[in-house]
């Protein structure tokens, strides 16, 4: 399940399991990453809490945690290469992944079409 929210994070829910990123909208209005700052593994999180800092030529933005959780695993990639963000924003460029621990917070959550609708 590919879920996204109204800051540009995406999140693919597997299991018990959410995987998290920037869209590919994101990464465009941010442009060339430069530098990638991850939460610490087994952070508990909440929704709208800081997860991580993304920082580009252009500007530095914050990258919220979507969900109540706990983050299990941080892309070290993205860190010693942030423009995998840029190039791969939606596979490769994954920032971190968290536990799913209140699944009704996904429901709040946009699919991808309401995601596109809100693009323009």
């Amino acid at each position: 399940m590919l879920k996204f929210t109204k800051d540009h994070e995406w999140l693919r829910v597997e299991g018990n399991t959410a995987t998290v990123g920037i869209t590919q909208h994101a990464q465009e209005q941010l442009g060339d990453l430069v530098f990638v700052e991850l939460a610490s593994l087994n952070k508990s999180v909440e929704p709208g809490a800081v997860a991580a800092v993304v920082e580009s030529v252009k500007a530095a933005s914050e990258v919220y945690a979507p969900i109540t959780g706990t983050v299990t695993e941080v892309n070290e990639a993205v860190v010693a290469d942030p423009t995998l963000v840029n190039s791969d924003p939606e596979s490769k460029g994954w920032l971190f992944k968290m536990t799913v621990t209140q699944p009704s917070e996904l429901e709040a959550l946009m699919d991808e079409a309401a995601y596109k609708a809100t693009l323009g």
